[in-house]
């Protein structure tokens, strides 16, 4: 079972325990949904507030819009709780698709033009075919992800969702950098064999 250092809450001190697994992840998720459970939440938040702000600032955010992103992710997840659903994605998963997709709404307001500067006469429908592509990458992208083997899945998830590096990986499961690095060849071979 992978293990993580953690805080205790009664002493503040760091302490080793089982790593949180995805069922502790969508039990939370569905405390939030069902009983409005804030301390579920906050333990949601501490997680993965900070590696969505990193995953976003990696795609190539600034620091402000990926916080803006970032606390807009938390306050869907908040609120849309119900949405979520175990048998789609992982809760990282999910997560992390709420961030891409918030993050490219957030672009395309910045990038709108001021009432002064639109262009007077009929203008074109926005194109609905980038978007509905864009939806179905990223549901082929999570269906991938789910059939891939559990070790390679979990490997996968902590390395790009959970922003983790190959050392990070080895630290919290305590398996070996080569076995590691191997693992994760091999599910990206069958993520982009998946995705053609």
């Amino acid at each position: 079972m992978p293990f993580a250092l953690r805080m205790h809450r009664g002493t503040g001190r760091v302490v080793t325990g089982p790593a949180d697994s995805e069922g502790q992840w969508a039990a939370r998720i569905a405390a939030i949904a069902t009983t409005r459970d804030q301390a579920a939440f906050a333990e949601v938040f501490r997680h993965f507030a900070p590696r969505v702000k990193a995953f976003l600032m990696k795609s190539g955010a600034d620091a402000a819009l990926a916080e803006e992103c970032t606390q807009d992710v938390m306050a869907t997840l908040w609120h849309k709780a119900h949405l979520y659903d175990p048998s789609r994605a992982a809760v990282s998963t999910w997560i992390f698709t709420v961030a891409r997709n918030r993050k490219i709404d957030l672009l395309r307001r910045y990038a709108r033009p001021e009432p002064e500067d639109l262009p007077w006469g009929p203008v074109d429908a926005p194109d609905q075919a980038d978007a509905l592509a864009m939806q179905q990458e990223t549901t082929k992208l999570a269906e991938a992800i789910r059939s891939l083997p559990e070790k390679q899945r979990l490997l996968i998830e902590r390395a790009y969702f959970g922003d983790l590096t190959h050392s990070e990986i080895a630290a919290e499961t305590g398996l070996p950098l080569g076995t590691i690095k191997s693992r994760i060849r091999l599910a990206l071979e069958r993520l982009r064999h998946a995705m053609m």
